[in-house]
């Protein structure tokens, strides 16, 4: 029995999920109406047809995008919170993320999240150019680390894999890195220590020439 009330946010976020799980070729209008247990007429009343359909859910994802809060007591630490809330955000939506992509919204998508380290390498001491060239570094790192990730995730089983191919004589002479290079990768670890590394030199160089000038030592920061 179709259900007798429906609401336009019910209608895109089980669109969303179905795009979530299943790719946006999933989302049909009768597979719609199936989950929500109504006739595909009243979709159709609610966000209009398929084509309409999509491009909320693509608003709807620059939107959830934009809401990224950093968290810290440094500006340091909140430059890795935004870049660590953007990848995790990426990817708990990939086909959507696609969907913007082939919208040509992606820019004004990443737009929330590039004001957000502006303001806090702004705190941070990085003005003008050197400040630009920061915000652009964690974006690429944060996309960049998520490709490749993503491109692990979905390769084949390799034969031979890391574990067959790393030993004492292929690391160099160096046992203990050939065992560490032999386990698999944790992503988490690896991301979250690249950026606190990329976080840290991008604000020690205004540390540098400030002592030079006697102007302090406004750029260092901790990274938590």
């Amino acid at each position: 029995m179709a259900r007798s009330s429906l609401t336009r946010e019910e209608v895109l976020d089980t669109a969303g999920a179905l795009v979530k799980r299943h790719g946006p070729q999933a989302l049909t209008m009768r597979a719609l109406a199936a989950e929500l247990g109504t006739a595909v007429t009243s979709i159709y009343w609610h966000v209009g047809n398929r084509e309409s359909l999509l491009d909320a859910l693509v608003e709807r994802t620059v939107q959830e995008m934009g809401i990224l809060r950093p968290a810290g007591r440094t500006p340091a630490a909140r430059i890795v919170s935004v870049a660590r809330g953007l990848r995790r955000e990426l990817r708990a939506r990939p086909h959507l993320i696609a969907m913007v992509h082939e919208r040509g919204l992606t820019e004004r998508m990443f737009l929330p999240a590039q004001q957000a380290l502006v303001h806090e390498v702004h705190a941070a001491g990085l003005r003008g150019a050197r400040a630009a060239a920061a915000v652009r570094a964690v974006q690429f790192q944060t996309v960049g680390f998520l490709l490749v990730e993503r491109n692990r995730e979905r390769s084949p089983v390799q034969s031979p894999g890391e574990g067959d191919l790393w030993a004492a004589s292929t690391a160099d002479d160096d046992p203990a890195l050939a065992r560490a290079l032999a386990r698999p990768a944790d992503p988490d670890r690896l991301f979250a220590d690249s950026l606190r590394a990329l976080v840290e030199g991008l604000l020690a160089g205004p540390v540098q020439q400030g002592s030079r000038r006697g102007t302090g030592t406004r750029g260092r920061e901790t990274v938590e």
